[in-house]
């Protein structure tokens, strides 16, 4: 557990003199600042004047849709970029077991996600203050638990590819398509056929996220994502024990 820790504050340490994890993180701040501006406006003529408390949904659907495209990015040199260097070596001869390797490199990601997911609190904390009788508070939770879930699994698919990788833009590319398959393509399929529609339905992540964020907390959903963040977590590690037996 101590060698878990350490690579993951390192890593997280590491995402604060990174150009690229500010250039995320301002991203999803501004977007869902814009986005968050728009649900005031459009509320401001009923909200504020005893109408319905507004839908979170905009602003958490948003930022699920922004971790697509930027969870590549923030992902992409965990472990590919180890290989590169030739730090991989080293690490491997270090008594660290590969799953502390992998998963420590997730939590530090998670951590900075994490912390990116705080900041966005403001914004349901504000339109609770505006709003009578407030916000959901239970579908705000789920809804937040949704985002903490989906930010989870799709780290994990970003370690488990990054470490199949020595070259951080085929990392990008790879887990950009992994991603935009589990999010969007894979229920594609449902709408078309028949036969194993069901099975495209539970296979593809809006499901579940959706799931959640409507206030329902199902054990089938629980299970996906959770089922998710192991695959890749485990794809990793076999990556590096292989790497290590070579």
């Amino acid at each position: 557990m101590r060698n878990i820790w350490t690579i993951a504050k390192r890593e997280y340490d590491h995402y604060f003199i990174s150009p690229i994890a500010y250039v995320v993180a301002f991203t999803i701040l501004l977007v869902l600042g814009i986005i968050f501006a728009l649900v005031i406006w459009s509320y401001s003529g009923q909200t504020f004047f005893g109408g319905g408390a507004p839908d979170i949904s905009p602003i958490v659907g948003s930022f699920a849709f922004l971790m697509v495209l930027s969870t590549p990015a923030l992902t992409m040199r965990l472990l590919a970029d180890e290989n590169r260097m030739g730090t991989m070596e080293l690490l491997l001869t270090a008594p660290v077991r590969e799953s502390e390797l992998v998963i420590g490199k997730w939590l530090g990601g998670m951590l900075f996600i994490l912390t990116v997911i705080a900041i966005t609190l403001v914004y349901p904390i504000i339109l609770n203050n505006l709003v009578e009788p407030g916000i959901d508070q239970g579908t705000l939770l789920t809804s937040y638990l949704a985002l903490i879930l989906v930010a989870a699994a799709f780290l994990s698919v970003g370690v488990g590819v990054s470490a199949l990788f020595s070259n951080q833009v085929a990392a990008f590319f790879v887990t950009m398509i992994a991603l935009v398959t589990l999010y969007w393509l894979m229920g594609f399929p449902a709408d078309y056929v028949q036969s194993g529609a069901e099975f495209f339905r539970h296979m593809n992540l809006q499901t579940h996220f959706y799931n959640l964020t409507s206030g329902q907390i199902n054990l089938t959903d629980l299970v996906y994502f959770f089922s998710l963040i192991a695959i890749g977590l485990f794809t990793g590690s076999m990556a590096v024990e292989t790497r290590r037996w070579r």
